[in-house]
């Protein structure tokens, strides 16, 4: 077991600034009008970062938001937002989940295996609850059932990367080879959340756990914001390390954009969105995405490759 300790970065970690500030009301809903499909110029489209969950979890979910985060357009459920994707001309699939207290990983990962036998277009991954006793077990049995990486959020499950309770859970993706998705960025910061993301999330912690695991592979979401051209850096200096664009492209908050980012790394940037918890449309990441000019040997990797690398999905076998 590798010892993790919490140390420096050069990149450091920005004190109290934040790009958003405290989302004490609800941020509002934009009028932009959904999409009939993904537009034909682009490339096929691997969306990374799709969150799926029994009924009744997206309910509270929903809830939720609608009084401490923003207005969801789209409240679907289970199969219904792998269907609204797919149908719309979305290549292939992540789906992701995360469990907000101990004891309810192994019936949602149970779920999220029944939902993935829905076709080769759709990968699901695990989850757990960090600390929980098993943690370790509970993910191998859910990669015996099929499912791919594990979706932990530190925000929702009040974790910091680098503490004593993750190895179990980095052992466990390494033993199996399988990668790892943290909502490990500082931003939304809530006073609705039971912990202040800002004391438990940071560049520097990140770097622990990638220099004492080099053989994780670990994505980020929403290019790490608040911290986005501090994980850049990060890109540059360690192998195992991805992020993925999820809201950062929409223009939707005052953080930095990445388009610079994405053109420098497309290779370790991949596109998801977090429908269907989104208030615009369903598409309009793309449409960014497309007005950014990004090129085609770019696009080609935002939108799709760089997510079968990471997951390690067989073009042939999931159709594109």
């Amino acid at each position: 077991m590798p010892a993790m300790t919490h140390g420096g970065t050069e990149d450091g970690a920005p004190e109290g600034a934040s790009c958003l500030g405290w989302l004490t009301t609800p941020l509002p809903a934009l009028d932009d009008v959904d999409g009939a499909a993904v537009d034909r110029d682009l490339p096929y489209v691997v969306d990374a970062h799709v969150h799926v969950f029994p009924e009744r979890v997206f309910g509270a979910i929903y809830r939720w938001f609608d009084v401490h985060g923003w207005p969801i357009r789209h409240k679907l459920a289970g199969t219904d937002v792998i269907d609204f994707l797919l149908s719309r001309g979305v290549g292939h699939v992540v789906a992701l989940h995360y469990a907000h207290k101990a004891g309810i990983a192994r019936s949602l990962n149970a779920f999220m295996a029944e939902i993935v036998q829905a076709g080769p277009r759709l990968t699901g991954v695990a989850t757990v609850f960090p600390g929980e006793p098993g943690a370790g077990a509970i993910l191998r049995e859910g990669f015996a059932m099929g499912l791919r990486g594990v979706k932990l959020h530190c925000h929702v499950q009040c974790f910091a990367v680098d503490a004593p309770e993750l190895h179990e859970v980095y052992d466990a993706c390494v033993a199996d080879d399988q990668p790892i998705v943290i909502h490990a960025g500082r931003e939304p910061k809530s006073p609705a959340y039971a912990c202040d993301p800002h004391a438990l999330c940071s560049v520097a912690r990140m770097e622990e756990v990638l220099r004492s695991y080099p053989r994780l592979r670990v994505s980020v979401p929403h290019l790490g914001a608040d911290e986005e051209p501090a994980y850049g850096r990060l890109l540059e200096r360690y192998d195992n390390l991805w992020l993925d664009t999820t809201m950062a492209m929409a223009d939707y908050f005052p953080c930095p954009g990445g388009a610079d980012l994405i053109a420098r790394r497309p290779d370790r940037v991949m596109y998801g969105t977090d429908f269907p918890i989104l208030p615009y449309a369903w598409d309009r990441e793309l449409v960014k995405i497309k007005a950014a000019r990004l090129g085609d040997e770019t696009l080609e990797q935002l939108l799709g490759a760089t997510a079968r690398a990471f997951y390690g999905l067989d073009p042939a076998a999931i159709g594109g």
